[in-house]
This record gives structure tokens, sequence and C-alpha cells, in this order.
């Protein structure tokens, strides 16, 4: 064990003592007992005792009704500990000699390595001072913690970092675990699950807590760092306003399938996000003001500050004036309508262009390295948040504008839009963009429906340019359904350009899309409207979930190479958005060797991708590792732009056909076609009691039906409690083992050698079968399954296990992830207290299911707590 891995055991074993010691406190010594002999019996178990196992499944088995739920939350506990612990282990003090985590080191050595590579330093830095990553946090996270608990828990962290410090006294260190023991006695009495859903609204405020406690910190460290690592390798800096990172949100914007996203609640999330801002910056600005108490300063900073004795603060004041102004503004504008004063800033020109004023003139005045403190990283902080805090993306699915459309043309004597084929919508919607007349009467009276589209797109014509992002048209198929959306913009007031994007998410619509883009460019009113980049988003959860994974990746992948090649023809930048989930079911996966997996080409200094769920808070809730998380996204961006993968041989191309085929054929054979899996499927995972846990505002449903009518999320979540892991895995198998009977294994390991996208495949593919386990999918059969649904249950798990076998025959290892210690190290920590969550789940649904429950009773808050519990355990739940 290396030093390392026996200081993260160390932290993971103080809390778990600290927590014992509470729930000793709280329930008395016999209960502590009878956790301890389920943790002991789980990780004996684990490690192939059949006493342990026995040891285990009978304590269990005697636990009363009123134990179930102290039992289920000490577990949960002991996952959310061992996260913070190696949380902070990712980021704790290195001792001399040690080496820094790649996370941290990642862009200087990638800059050391271009310049080696012989680019040119101008060139380079011109590069690195244009690139544009957004990162999109997404409107239905699966983070189920309150906010209260992830403020203690991040309190937690910021204890054991102080604890690490190798000078303290005795006292020192008796007084921190005093506090650590008080933090985790304070999360213990707090209710760990929300007792009602949270609306659209509570999404985006949780949103806007993770830029005010994490982003807001680590981004002026990034830009700081990259600054001076660029500044080393190239002679050159950073321009003041370079922003290559920016934030954009769905969280009040993402009205597909959800009905309580309305005009109204973006109006209130877009007005929330200015009032944010404001007093963000003017908790900045008062710290900024106390700093600049200089008297010297240059011509232009003295005429706008008059006679003060303090110019520098004379400016900030007026600037801290406008930005209160502003914060009321927002504030009394959620109850209705108010006017705006001259004083309310509208404009991120009028919020920069005093601050540059002050850092011009501390630079003249020879005091560049006050400049280049705190004004710098405000400064940074206005070019990256702006007044909007992040960019409010709009999405709606293309039926509903379809409906609309048809409901207005059928209003208006022509016909329904909705059952024109595409070159007659085209014809009717390129008339009416061209025309100047408006679209509809006065006294057109819409349906509910359409009149919330058409509210949708007033508010949108109403809000300022800079606090919106994109229009994302979810399962787009054809051109018509963007100038569809650009009528109804048009219709509703809107005369600047917005960037309104088709979303390709099933195979179908995946193998079209470059069809489809090509149509709309070859269009000359659009292409000679068309500002700025052709956006196209690329959906990961729903082609996955409609074919697997290994034909979805491959759909993907071509979708990108055709739109790339296209938009080349047409002279088009292009700008492709990645609607990547958390788990490799969903496309998720590890974000730096995605993005340096992707098409050459694909990547042109611009990125835009989705941050999904809990995955927001374990990538971007400490400022650490946010810190080395944006680390990732600039030097993988920046990697894939001057130094993209190689274009895949023909031998390899036909390989991936093969394989997608194979994949797709036995991945829809039993999630499509074998007539029992349904069944299997509610059954053997908690995917009906999903619908009850208050994950976020969106329905678990599109609507009713089978497996096509879930979404993505529970789809993945279900099988995650489970452990069976299957739709990141299923349809692989049966590839690789065909591939591998035909002869082509060394074609395969070429591939892996070779070509990123199929290294990184693999690699997800091998993470994830990592977590998988056969024997507690077995549990959840042998609890809660119907005996003549068992032989398809062990249908699957032997599917997983030969998925396992030809992954390890691939590679030549002898164990998964034998090449990843840390990661095994990790899984390994939180097996033991995984297992008995598994275990306590099945017992759960089980009596749940033979007794009706009440809504908030011991045992289904139990159950919640335990999916709470596992999904913290695995990390990348849904």
């Amino acid at each position: 064990m290396t030093q390392i891995d026996a200081r993260l055991r160390e932290d993971v074993h103080q809390l778990g003592e600290l927590l014992g010691s509470t729930i000793r406190d709280q329930h008395g010594e016999a209960f502590l007992d009878k956790i301890e002999r389920i943790r002991k019996g789980a990780k004996a178990a684990r490690q192939g005792s059949a006493d342990g196992a026995r040891q285990l499944s009978e304590t269990l088995d005697g636990l009363h009704d009123d134990e179930l739920l102290p039992v289920a939350r000490a577990f949960n506990q002991f996952l959310n500990l061992a996260n913070i612990a190696e949380q902070y282990h990712r980021v704790r003090r290195r001792d001399t000699g040690e080496a820094q985590p790649f996370e941290n080191r990642v862009f200087d050595e990638l800059l050391q390595r271009l310049r080696a590579n012989g680019h040119d330093r101008q060139a380079l830095a011109r590069q690195v001072a244009q690139l544009d990553i957004e990162l999109v946090l997404t409107a239905h996270p699966t983070e189920v913690s309150r906010r209260t608990l992830i403020q203690k828990y991040d309190a937690i962290a910021a204890q054991l970092a102080e604890q690490d410090h190798r000078d303290l006294s005795a006292a020192e260190r008796e007084a921190i675990t005093s506090r650590l023991q008080r933090l985790i006695a304070e999360a213990w009495h707090t209710e760990e699950i929300r007792r009602v859903r949270p609306t659209p609204v509570d999404e985006a405020k949780w949103g806007f807590a993770v830029i005010e406690n994490s982003l807001w910190h680590a981004l002026p460290t990034v830009m700081r760092k990259a600054d001076q690592a660029l500044q080393r390798e190239t002679g050159q800096r950073l321009p003041l306003d370079a922003a290559p990172i920016r934030f954009a949100s769905w969280m009040g914007g993402d009205r597909d399938g959800n009905p309580n996203v309305t005009a109204t609640i973006t109006r209130e999330v877009l007005l929330l996000a200015r009032w944010m801002a404001a007093d963000l910056y003017l908790r900045d600005i008062d710290n900024l003001a106390a700093e600049l108490s200089m008297q010297r300063s240059n011509d232009e900073l003295r005429a706008r500050a008059g006679d003060s004795a303090e110019p520098y603060r004379a400016v900030l004041k007026q600037l801290r004036e406008r930005l209160r102004a502003t914060r009321t503004w927002a504030h009394e504008s959620l109850s209705g309508p108010v006017s705006a004063s001259a004083q309310v800033l509208h404009d991120n020109a009028d919020l920069r262009e005093p601050l540059e004023l002050c850092y011009r003139s501390l630079h003249d005045c020879g005091m560049g390295v006050i400049a280049d403190g705190p004004l710098l990283d405000f400064l940074r902080r206005v070019g990256t948040f702006g007044l909007f805090l992040v960019r409010l993306d709009v999405r709606q699915d293309a039926t509903r504008h379809a409906s609309a459309m048809a409901e207005i043309t059928e209003y208006l004597g022509l016909g329904r839009y909705d059952s024109w084929d595409e070159e007659q919508r085209l014809a009717f919607l390129q008339g009416e963009l061209s025309g100047r007349r408006p679209l509809l009467p006065a006294d057109f009276d819409p349906s509910a429906d359409t009149a919330e589209v058409l509210a949708t797109c007033r508010e949108v014509a109403a809000a300022p340019a800079a606090s919106l992002g994109s229009y994302v048209i979810s399962m787009a198929g054809a051109a018509s359904d963007v100038l569809a959306v650009q009528l109804l913009l048009k219709e509703a007031g809107l005369r600047r350009p917005m960037r309104v994007v088709p979303l390709f998410e099933t195979l179908a619509d995946l193998d079209n899309a470059a069809v489809a883009i090509e149509r709309l460019l070859g269009l000359p009113d659009y292409r000679a409207g068309l500002q700025g980049p052709q956006e196209v988003m690329i959906g990961y959860s729903d082609s996955a979930k409609d074919a697997g994974t290994t034909a979805a990746a491959w759909a993907q992948y071509r979708a990108q190479e055709s739109l790339v090649r296209i938009c080349r023809e047409h002279d088009v930048e292009l700008l492709l958005f990645h609607g990547r989930g958390g788990t490799v079911g969903r496309g998720g996966g590890p974000a730096h060797e995605a993005i340096l997996s992707q098409p050459p080409g694909s990547v042109n200094g611009r990125f835009r991708t989705t941050e999904q769920g809990e995955m927001i808070r374990f990538k971007f809730g400490m400022p650490d590792i946010a810190e080395q998380n944006l680390n990732l996204y600039l030097a993988a961006v920046l990697e894939a732009t001057l130094l993209p993968p190689p274009v895949p041989r023909q031998a390899w191309r036909e390989q991936m056909d093969k394989l997608a085929a194979d994949g797709v054929a036995t991945y829809r054979s039993v999630v499509r076609e074998h007539p029992q899996f349904v069944e299997y499927f509610r059954q053997a995972t908690p995917e009906q009691e999903l619908g009850r846990l208050p994950l976020g505002s969106r329905p678990a449903k599109r609507r009713e039906g089978g497996v096509e009518s879930l979404r993505a999320i529970p789809w993945i979540f279900a099988w995650t409690q489970t452990r069976l892991m299957l739709p990141a895995w299923l349809g692989w198998e049966a590839a690789l083992r065909e591939a591998l009977a035909r002869g082509e294994g060394d074609r395969l390991r070429e591939m892996r050698e070779q070509w990123p996208f199929f290294r990184t495949r693999i690699d997800m593919l091998e993470m994830v079968l990592a977590k998988a386990d056969e024997s507690i999918a077995r549990l959840y059969d042998e609890r809660l399954v119907d005996s003549d649904l068992h032989p398809l249950g062990a249908h699957l798990r032997d599917l997983l296990s030969q998925a396992s076998e030809v992954v390890l025959n691939l590679t030549g290892q002898s164990q998964l992830l034998v090449h990843s210690p840390e990661t095994l190290e990790f899984i390994t920590v939180r097996n033991t207290y995984l297992d008995p969550l598994h275990l306590l789940q099945a017992e759960l649904l089980a009596r749940s299911r033979q007794r009706e429950q009440q809504p908030g009773s011991a045992l289904e808050q139990a159950l919640l707590v335990s999916v709470a519990g596992i999904a913290a355990g695995l990390r990348n739940t849904g």
C-alpha cells in the first residue's frame, strides 16, 4: 500500500470512528455493535468468508422496523464521509518530493510539450486566449443530498485539510478533532432527504450555490495559473478580456417534458441570476475598495474620480452604487415588472469599463503588482460570469413547436402544418421568415400548450442577449425544426440573432444529422442570416437507451465526422454541444479522455458540454476539486485542437461497423424484444420506487408505457442501484466476443493502442464493469423477482460475466482496473459500506411491496436513504 493510500484509509477510519461515536451517543452501545457486526460481516463476505456472509445476513434479517432507518442512515453517512475523504485526498497537501496530482500539472505539461513539438509562441498564446469552453449545468440533477448537508460536508473537508499540517500542536490537533466530531454529529442529526420534490427555481438556486461557494473562487485561480504557465512557455500573457471557460445552465430553461418549467419560471430564474451576480460582485468590490487606497493615478482615472484623494476608491464607489441599484431592481422585479433607473447595469461592458480603467492606471503608475492582484481576479470573474452569472439555455421538444405551428396554420386556413412533408414545411417557413407582416392575427386564441410555447418565445425576445445561451430543440430530425423555432421567435419580437440548436438523440436521428444540417445550410436565407457558428447538439443519453452504448458511441462519432465535413464545405464554423450524462451508460466518463477521443477537427478551440446531476457536486462542489477539473478541460480542449487524434483507418472503421451492428442487435434483442424484460426490470430494480424519490422537478417518465417511455436518468439509475449496470455494457460483450471469435483480436488491440476513441470506450467499459457486481444483482433477484423471471436474471448476469472476461482478454490483464490501483482502492473502501446498503435495500423493497406504504413512513424514508447512499457510494449514478 502506498503512503497516499494509507493516508486515505487513515482519514476514512477517523471519520468512521467519529460517526460511530455519534451513533453510540444517539442509539446506544448495543445498536452500534449491530452496525459494526454488519460492517465486519460485509467486509468478511466480500473477502469470501461464508461465516461473514452468514453473520451479515442474520444481523440484517433480525432488524426491527424501527431500526431500518437508522441503519440505512448509518451506512449512507459512512459513504458520504468516505467520499469527502476521497475528494480531499485528490487535492491534499503533498509532502516535498511527492508528485503533484496529474490534474494540477496537466496544463503546464501540455504547454511544455507543445513548445517542444515546435508550436510557435505567439500562435500558441493566441490559441489559448481564443479557447471557448462552456460548461452547461443541467436542469435535472440526480443530486439527492440537501444543500444544508453539502455545506456540512464541505466544512468536514476543510477540517481534514487543517489537520494535514505536520506542525500542529497536540492542543490544535485535539481542537480539529472536536470540530470534526461536532460537524459529523450535526450531519447525523440533519435529515438527508428532501421531503418534497424541488421546483425548477430550487434547482436553479442549487446551481447558483455551486457557483457562489466553489466556481466563483476556483475560476480566478485557474486563470491566474494558466496565465503564469503561458507566460513561462511563450512570454505572452492572457489578454485582460480572455474568458476561455464560461458557464451556462438548463435549470429553469429546460422545459422538455417538464410541465413545471414555464415562461414565468424562466423569467424568475433570469432575474435571480442577475440578483446573485450583483450580490457576488458587491461582496468583492467592498474588499477591493479596501485594498486600493493608493493616491497616484493616471489622467484618465483622475478625470473620472475628480478631486478625490483616493481616486480608485472613488471610481469603485460609483460602480458599487450601480451594483446595488441592479441588485435592488432585480429583487423588486421578481414581484412584477419594475422600471429600471439609469443606475441599473444592463451591459457587461458597463461593469468592465471602470475596472479596466483602474487596472490601466495602476500599471501606468508603476503599481502593476497591485493591479495583478484581486483587481485582476475581479476582471476575470467579470469576463466569465458577466452581469448574468450563467447563460440560460431554453430547451423544448420539436413536437411542441410542430403542434403550435399546426394550430396556427389551421387557424389561418392553410391546413395542418404537422401533416405536411418537409418540403411543404420549408416553403412555408422560408416565406414567412422573409416576409414583413405578422404571422398571428390579434384575435388568435391559442390552446394552453401553444400559448405556453409563444409565452416562452416572448421571454426569450425580452431578455438581454448576454443572459441567454442557445434555444435547443430536443428530438430534432429535420431542417424545418430549426426554421419553425426561428419563426416563432420572430413572431415574439426577437430581432437579434440567437443560436437555434437541433439536438439529435436517437440512432436514426444521429445517422440523419448530417443530411438535416446540409439541407439547412443549403437554404440561402438561413446561411446569410447565420452569425457565428452553427451549433449542433449530440445526444448521448437517449441514443444509448435506444441502441446500447456500442452502436450509440459509433453513431455519435460518425455524426460528428459528417458534421465537421459539411460545415467545412459550407465555410461555416461548427460548435458541437455534447449532451453527456454522469454515467458511462449516458455518455459520461472522464472528461479529459473523452475530449481527446473526439473525431479530428470536431474540437476546434470550441467545446460545449452538459455537466450532469450529482457529478456537478463531485467535480465542482469544492474550489480545489473544481480547479482540477477546469484545468482538465483547458488542457484537453487545447490538446484536441492542436494535437488532434489520428483519422481512423478504414480497417478500424469497418471493425467498428461490425461491433456496432452486433452490439445493437444484442442490446435490442434483450431490451426491446425479450417478452419478459420489462416485467423483470420493474421487479428486479427500484424503478417503480424511484418515481417517489425527490430527485428533481421533472417527472420520471415522458408518458405512460414501457422502457421507451422512461427518461434516460431513471433507466440508468435503477440498474445502478442493483449493480448490474446493464445499460453501460449490454451489447459490448457480444460485439467483442464475436470479433475475437472471428480472429480479429490483433486489430482490436491495435485500435485500443492507437485510436483514442476506441481506447476511451474500452477504458470506460472496464471502469463500469469493475463497479458492477453479479452477486449483489443476484441478491435482488432472489428477494424481489418472481421465480419464472429468474432465468432471465441469470442470463443477464452471465452476459455481465462474459463482458468482464472479454475485456480482460482484450487488455491482457488479470484483473479489471489493475492498471489503476487508486481507483480500485476507492472502490474497495466503499464496498464495505455499499454491500449492507444493497442487502438492506432489497429487504426494504420487499417489505414495501408487500404492504402499502404511506408517503413519509419510516420504511419509505429508509428506502430513499438507501437509494441516496448507493448513489453516493457509486458516484456517477444517473
